[in-house]
């Protein structure tokens, strides 16, 4: 077998191996790698590029030479759920570097952390100051986890006592160009119901490169041509003003009639309504 042949059948082969065992390791490998992790893989990649391109070498023993290492992070994930101790031997342990809004000197010196860096670390958390943040932890992957003062987080809808509905996953039912039926079923609705509010916003499932529907069942889609407007759906804003307009002409009907029990009963439904629309003016209005 002629040299050139030769490397693309051991490269062929050790991309093949090496996709069968990531994939045997699972995707935690991939996302967050550990001290121990970050050695097997360099140890891995090394021992494949030695044996693909030295052709007086086994490829064989190569293979058996990354079996084994492969298994030993897979062998040290399963101790590291058994015990804590040796996890955080292996996997390393979280250091606080802001406690109290305080920075911890001795920490950053310890991880060979500067100032500097810990001001990089912040900014891409979008923190620009540090008297802003009550506890931030330098994660063993490398990531800095940062919790901000009470009085500088976000505010929520709980802290104002306002009440949303949940929300759900959107499912994507067209892409490109094609109807999942997987996801419509999922979200109880047809092929039918699709094709009907498509012709809605006036285009077909071809020009369709993606549509969802979110958990309130509006479909929302992105043609292939980006030039083509497509108008926002009216469905929600459409029920809010009907909503508006019942509890306007409620109020009408009580002014208007002489009838003591009429006038008491159109006023207490307006006001039923009322509280109705304060509820589901945030959602309808999104």
């Amino acid at each position: 077998m002629p040299d050139w042949l030769d490397v693309v059948v051991r490269s062929l082969l050790f991309v093949v191996v090496l996709f069968l065992i990531t994939k045997w390791l699972g995707k935690k490998q991939l996302s967050e790698l550990s001290f121990f992790e970050y050695v097997t893989g360099i140890t891995i990649g090394s021992i494949g590029a030695e044996v693909v391109m030295g052709l007086e070498r086994n490829m064989f023993h190569g293979i058996i030479g990354i079996v084994i290492f492969a298994a030993m992070p897979f062998l040290t994930g399963l101790l590291s759920l058994k015990s804590k101790v040796f996890r955080d031997f292996t996997e390393g342990k979280a250091t606080v570097f802001i406690k109290d809004g305080k920075i911890m000197e001795d920490n950053l010196k310890k991880e060979k952390y500067t100032t500097d860096e810990l001001l990089e670390l912040l900014r891409k958390k979008d923190v620009f100051k540090v008297a802003d943040v009550e506890f931030a932890v330098l994660e063993p992957t490398g990531d800095l986890s940062v919790m901000l003062k009470k009085e500088n987080q976000p505010l929520t809808a709980k802290d104002v006592n306002l009440t949303v509905a949940s929300v759900k996953e959107p499912q994507t039912v067209i892409m490109d160009g094609e109807i999942l039926d997987e996801p419509l079923s999922t979200i109880g609705r047809s092929r039918n119901w699709l094709k009907t509010e498509l012709e809605k916003q006036g285009v077909t499932i071809e020009n369709v490169f993606l549509g969802q529907v979110d958990s309130y069942g509006e479909l929302t889609v992105d043609l292939f041509d980006d030039k083509l407007q497509i108008p926002s759906p009216q469905e929600k804003p459409l029920i809010l003003s009907t909503m508006k307009k019942c509890q306007a002409d409620l109020e009408l009907f009580a002014l208007g009639t002489e009838a003591k029990e009429a006038k008491q009963m159109y006023s207490k439904n307006s006001e039923k309504l009322q509280e109705a629309i304060n509820k589901v003016t945030p959602i309808l209005r999104g």
